[in-house]
């Protein structure tokens, strides 16, 4: 990393407030769990009713000095607020509280940079925290500020705070350039697929409602899952063989989660068009969780932000083992289309459902119909079993075979073009 980022194992005092603004209320016990994501050691919890924030702390005077008291009971290093304060509003409460303050965007920034693996997500990571940096510089010393005074002591100088900016610009252009570049990579791989014609199916849902989970129990891969937020962070690619439909790709993406900090959604842009430019969206939602409507919510809001709205979306309630009385199931519209499987993808019930009504909205556009080959063209049966379309074979008394087959239409003409098919009402 550019700049040093605590490592955590630090004692900690937790400050919720309660606001009337519905938009700018956040959930104390989501608070909570993201402070238990990181390696803080949660000392005191410090709640406060304020119906307008203040605009020097944030929090009454009154209050700031009762968190100053549990600061100095505890000797806590660090007070986390479960708000997004003003570079103002932190340095005034650093030097009332004397220790470092963090509000809920670096809280969250602060665990996006642990559980970081990739080159590619490490990028992202620190671009978004020099980006949220860059508000909160303070002089930290004056051996280079501009000289005063004396002949030869007159001079162009760079206070400190001039040369963090500037080295800050530098590095983020820097990490703006390599991401473009990643950018491109990713591209070229969507059209790599697209060429293939290879459907692209993308997670996404709140954080920690299971969607790592699903994608290994869908894939049959080793994903890491966790009872905890942001458990995913970079996203992973996979081939799967959904029946009747044939290979699709599935991805696995980072999880949503209310008031996503901005800068951490430009600088995850390249890893979020996996979703804007998928062919559907799985939004996987905890059946489970008492908040799931407004989490519901939140997600349909990212995704206008990524331009991912107009994406055909499929609800996956995930959990129902959780839930008494629910059992796997599909939920139709008026006219028979999937909108909703009710599922379990830690104990793996309903997952069959989920790639039947996957199948239904990916082959809206599929051929079926009857297929005779002469005994010359055995390579195009064998090519039509590979890619699962064959449903039954009989023998012509001319010694054609005869097929029936149903696969998506635009691998029914490819093969047509490729092997020099002539179709006439589907009979060769």
């Amino acid at each position: 990393m550019f700049f040093e980022r605590h490592e955590g194992g630090e004692k900690a005092v937790l400050v919720h407030l309660e606001v009337r603004d519905e938009r700018s209320r956040e959930d104390p016990q989501e608070f909570m769990e993201l402070v238990s994501s990181t390696n803080v050691s949660s000392e005191a919890f410090v709640t406060a009713n304020n119906q307008h924030p203040n605009p020097r702390f944030f929090v009454g005077p009154g209050k700031v000095e009762e968190i100053r008291e549990l600061v100095i009971l505890h000797q806590a290093e660090v007070v986390i607020f479960n708000h997004e304060l003003s570079p103002s509003q932190e340095r005034n409460l650093e030097k009332a509280l004397e220790a470092r303050v963090i509000d809920r965007t670096g809280l969250i920034l602060d665990i996006f940079a642990q559980r970081a693996r990739t080159f590619e997500g490490k990028l992202q990571v620190e671009l978004a925290q020099l980006q949220h940096m860059s508000t909160r510089l303070v002089r930290g010393w004056t051996h280079l500020e501009r000289q005063k005074g004396g002949i030869g002591l007159r001079g162009p100088g760079e206070t400190q705070l001039e040369t963090d900016r500037r080295l800050l610009r530098i590095r983020i252009k820097s990490i703006i350039r390599r991401l473009d570049k990643v950018r491109r990579q990713r591209d070229q791989g969507r059209r790599s697929r697209k060429r293939a014609e290879l459907p692209l199916i993308s997670l996404v849902g709140y954080t920690n409602a299971g969607k790592s989970t699903l994608f290994n129990t869908l894939t049959m891969s080793d994903v890491y899952a966790a009872d905890q937020l942001f458990a995913t962070l970079d996203p992973t690619l996979r081939r799967f063989e959904f029946p009747d439909i044939g290979s699709a790709i599935i991805a696995d993406t980072v999880g949503f989660i209310r008031h996503l900090p901005h800068k951490l959604v430009e600088a995850f842009r390249a890893t979020l068009e996996e979703t804007s430019q998928a062919d559907l969206l799985l939004h996987v939602i905890d059946s489970h969780d008492p908040e799931r409507l407004d989490n519901i919510e939140q997600v349909h809001k990212v995704l206008e932000e990524i331009e991912a709205h107009d994406v055909p979306v499929l609800q996956v309630f995930n959990k129902v083992d959780l839930l008494d009385g629910v059992t796997p199931h599909i939920q139709r519209n008026e006219c028979g289309k999937p909108v909703r499987v009710w599922l379990s993808a830690a104990t793996g019930e309903g997952a069959e459902l989920l790639q039947q009504a996957v199948a239904e909205l990916l082959s809206e556009d599929m051929f079926e119909g009857s297929l005779s080959l002469p005994p010359s063209k055995g390579r195009v049966r064998s090519k039509l079993y590979q890619m699962g379309a064959i449903q039954n074979e009989t023998y012509s008394e001319t010694g054609h075979l005869i097929l029936n087959i149903r696969l998506p239409r635009v691998d029914f003409n490819k093969l047509v073009k490729q092997e020099g098919l002539v179709v006439e009402s589907c009979i060769v």
